[in-house]
């Protein structure tokens, strides 16, 4: 069996890191705008906070999902990359971006209708004006949305994720400039309130787009794989094939989004100060995850390109090195979450019944930290050996047939069901079903990753031997 001596595991590991810091800096500047958007809405008035936050939370679910199904692009242009076929690579972007489009225009409509849905909650009438136009008008985001994130995949795919990261943060600061035009009215601009965020995010997307196009037409980087260089119409069987890698990725983005969301509306039964220390531990737990989300998505494009080059031990090693790599922050994540859980707690909120349960959760967010990284990078990895539709069982079975099963019973401590704690657990029940959902989730892909890189190997070992000979 080949061994590897600490030498190419640090190699392996500075070029994932490589690949990931740039991808981080733009994660954060990503989330840097939603945050921008609540922070605006909140000094204009109660109001605006109030609906701009429920339009983020509907916005989040769906570009989250959206997310997921076209990154069937990340896999074919890495192992594309990988083999040397850049030729190819093109014609795969283009149609990449034929499908996002029409993804796109159909989220768009689908916003829209579920924007009504928001007249049927029994909500403060101006809130509920105002996240319902939120929606109306973020949906116009969504073709561009789409268009920017094949883009994006196709870029971290050819290894160049130092653009996304200057495109992000240059956006980062433009909406924030646009939330203080029209939020508030300055400089003559209309005073919008918490619709001006809207129309800012709107501006950032469409922003995001033409920098990313202007990017690839003009960096030599891009140039052997070029995709603005021809033109096709759309080829349905190349789209199709694109929609069946990328749909259970979506199917899978949007059962981890929607369980994180359901438990949030149970959790709103509890009272105030246990809402407000769920969405501290929450909130918190997310930032700290953007360091592992990033590491998996280099890891696809490293495993991609290892695949493609026809070397599946390769794959392997720099799988495991990945996951590795993400286990290690995770675990200095988790004992630094563990031992500033009060600092933490005290930074969001001057409350102290909130902070002191708030800093008890964090606990669980610390413990949390461990699955959810294995999770992340193990999944990424197998999504460069096109591998899409075990994973979406596996994650659904863990969030939906374990985790909100788990924190309902823990949780509510329903008196219909015979096996539950003698007194409800709160927000505290839903956390600890959240760490047992993950642990499966990372376990079962753990094993999954295991015995596809062997597999592959298995099945490369006969033309390896030949190739020897």
């Amino acid at each position: 069996m080949r061994r590897y001596s600490s030498l190419p595991i640090r190699h392996e590991a500075w070029s994932l890191w490589q690949l990931a810091w740039p991808i981080l800096i733009g994660q954060l500047a990503t989330v840097g705008m939603s945050v921008a958007d609540v922070a605006m809405a909140g000094h204009a008035s109660a109001q605006d906070l109030a609906g701009v936050s429920l339009g983020v939370s509907v916005w989040h679910i769906v570009i989250v999902s959206l997310m997921g199904l076209l990154m069937a692009v990340n896999p074919i242009v890495s192992q594309h990359v990988g083999a040397g076929e850049h030729a190819r690579i093109g014609q795969v972007v283009r149609q990449a971006l034929w499908n996002a489009l029409g993804v796109g225009l159909l989220a768009m409509v689908v916003a829209n209708l579920g924007a009504l849905v928001l007249d049927t909650l029994d909500i403060e009438p101006a809130v509920r004006d105002l996240a319902r136009n939120f929606v109306l008008v973020i949906s116009f985001a969504l073709p561009p949305f789409c268009c920017y994130r094949v883009l994006y995949g196709y870029s971290a795919s050819v290894n160049q994720t130092k653009p996304l990261m200057v495109i992000a943060l240059v956006a980062l600061a433009l909406n924030v400039l646009v939330n203080w035009l029209l939020v508030f009215g300055n400089l003559g601009f209309p005073r919008l309130g918490g619709l001006g965020c809207a129309f800012a995010t709107l501006l950032c997307v469409w922003f995001d787009l033409a920098a990313m196009v202007w990017w690839i037409r003009r960096a030599p980087a891009y140039r052997a794989t070029q995709p603005f260089t021809g033109y096709e119409p759309p080829q349905w069987p190349e789209i199709r094939r694109l929609l069946r890698l990328g749909a259970p990725i979506g199917v899978t983005y949007f059962a981890e989004t929607s369980a994180f969301s359901l438990i949030a509306l149970l959790v709103a039964g509890f009272g105030t100060a246990q809402v407000a220390a769920h969405q501290i531990a929450l909130n918190f737990a997310s930032l700290v995850f953007m360091v592992p989300m990033s590491l998996g998505l280099a890891l696809l494009t490293r495993v991609g390109q290892a695949l493609g080059a026809q070397d599946p031990r390769e794959a392997r090693f720099r799988a495991w090195v990945g996951v590795a790599m993400a286990l290690v922050v995770a675990a200095v994540s988790a004992v630094l979450i563990a031992f500033t859980t009060t600092h933490i707690a005290v930074a969001y909120t001057s409350d102290a019944a909130v902070a002191a349960l708030a800093a008890h959760l964090l606990v669980f967010a610390a413990l949390f930290q461990l699955p959810d990284a294995t999770q992340v990078s193990a999944s990424c990895a197998i999504r460069a050996y096109k591998v899409t539709r075990t994973p979406m069982v596996i994650h659904l079975t863990a969030f939906w047939g374990l985790c909100l099963p788990l924190g309902c019973v823990l949780g509510l401590a329903p008196a219909w069901w015979p096996w539950r704690p003698a007194q409800p657990l709160g927000a505290q029940g839903f956390w600890i079903a959240l760490v047992a959902g993950l642990s499966i989730a990372a376990l079962g892909l753990l094993w999954l990753l295991n015995r596809l890189s062997l597999q592959w190997m298995q099945r490369a070992a006969p033309a390896l031997e030949r190739k020897a000979a």
